[in-house]
Parts: structure tokens; sequence; C-alpha cells
């Protein structure tokens, strides 16, 4: 075996001590409860999607064939301000704004759209190499997610991608991930069909905390339509939204210890 050979080898079993490391460095997440701290109505025909708040509006993607909208609300009134259908073929996924942009993405079509955020007008579309499901951003990218483990970060002025995270709970990838919130430097994920989220390093893709929202929107509440918990999204004053399809509320919630269930509203 040639010197050269050696130190590859060498070089690349160091990387995979490094990882396994890492992974077991990072132990079980942090886990939290929540209270309610205000909520407000939200129509109930929104299959949530997609959720962020820009200035003092709040942005609503939303998904199903034939029902895909981007939507612009005036928040808190929740005036609809207005609205743009995705073609009937389209199911709407994630959305974001960058810029002078707002980025939505499509789950199976294999592209999203790029919309002009004042005309809410669609402007490019952008290639995806799999599913679409969330969508958020921090200074410098576009990230997603596409129902694995793997969050995908997009460069946004040429919509290719830069990087790709494998997202880890206790050292196993986690799969499901869906809705996505760039908030206070980490990155918060709806995990599909659970009343979780988590809140990921996004340097390394460790679970650093897990946020059990068991509860949040009451029995008397739901319907044989409502859906699963879907929606995140943080306003200009720092404070956390959540819903979910079909709900007919948007809850600010605060972090709280394990098994807190607290509706402290004013």
């Amino acid at each position: 075996m040639t010197r050269h050979v050696v130190f590859v080898l060498s070089g690349l079993l160091a990387g995979l001590s490094g990882l396994l490391a890492g992974a077991a460095l990072a132990g079980p997440p942090t886990q939290y409860g929540y209270r309610v701290l205000e909520q407000r109505p939200l129509p109930r025909d929104n299959f949530v999607q997609g959720l962020e708040f820009d200035g003092d509006t709040l942005l609503v993607g939303t998904g199903r064939y034939g029902q895909s909208r981007i939507r612009r609300y005036a928040f808190p009134a929740m005036t609809l301000l207005a609205e743009q259908r995705l073609p009937p073929r389209l199911f709407g996924e994630g959305i974001t704004r960058y810029g002078d942009r707002i980025f939505q993405l499509t789950w199976r079509a294999g592209f999203g759209v790029a919309w002009d955020a004042t005309a809410l007008e669609p402007v490019a579309r952008f290639a995806l190499p799999g599913e679409g499901w969330g969508l958020t951003h921090n200074e410098t990218s576009l990230i997603y997610s596409d129902g694995s483990a793997t969050l995908r970060f997009l460069d946004p002025a040429t919509l290719q991608p830069t990087r790709e995270l494998v997202v880890r709970r206790d050292g196993k990838a986690l799969p499901r991930l869906n809705e996505l919130e760039w908030i206070d430097g980490r990155l918060w994920a709806n995990v599909w069909t659970t009343d979780r989220v988590v809140i990921i390093d996004p340097d390394s893709g460790n679970v650093e905390a897990e946020v059990d929202l068991a509860g949040l929107l009451p029995l008397p509440e739901r319907r044989r339509d409502t859906d699963v918990l879907n929606g995140i999204a943080r306003d200009s004053a720092g404070q956390t939204w959540v819903t979910g399809k079909h709900w007919p509320w948007l809850y600010r919630i605060e972090l709280a210890p394990p098994g807190t269930r607290a509706r402290d509203l004013q």
C-alpha cells in the first residue's frame, strides 16, 4: 500500500470518527411544552402549506390540486388583500419571501414558482430535484425540505443548490420534515403527521430541542376536514405563531417546561 493511499484512508477514517463523535455528543434533544399567549382567526379553507409574516401582512401558501393558492392577509385583521391561484395541476407547498420575490414550492411538479412580492405575479420558475415540502430562508440562502431527512440550501440569485444538510435526532436521520422557519439562527420544522416541532442546529443538523404541541387545537374545534399541524411563522416583533391545515386559528406561543399545555390568553 502506497503512502498516498494510507494518507487518504487515514483522512477518511478521521472524518468518519468525527461524524460519529459529533452524533454521540449531540445527546437527546431538550423537551419543551407550550403556552398559548394569543389566538387569531384564520379562514378554515386554507390547507396551510406555508406561513410567513411580511411586515404587517401574513402570507399563506395553500395546497391540494385545484385549490392551491398564495394569499396575502392584513394582520391582525385577517382581511384578504390579494391572492393568486396555481394551475389545477400544481399542488402548492412552502413559501418564503426573500428580497423582492416570494418563492413557492410545488409538491411533485419538479419546480417552484417565484412571484413578484408587490404585484403577486409569477416571474420565474426554478427547478427542484425532488419533491417540495417546506421553505424558509436565512441571510444567504433559501432552505427547503422534500419530505426526507435532508434539507437543501439554494442560492437566492441563481436558485442553484449550494449545500445539503442531513437532520439527525440522537444520531439517527429524522425524515418527514415539512414546514420550516428560521428563528434566532435555528431551523424550526414540523414533523409531518405528528404534533412535534423540532429545532435544528443548521451547522451540524442535530435536533437540539423538540416542542410538543399536542392538544393545541381543542377537540371541539376539529372537523372532518381538519388536518395536521403545519405552519410556523415569526412576526416582526419576534413572536412565534403556529397553525395547521384547515385550522380556524393562528396561535401565538412561547416555549414552556415539558408537559405544559397552558392557555394564558389575555
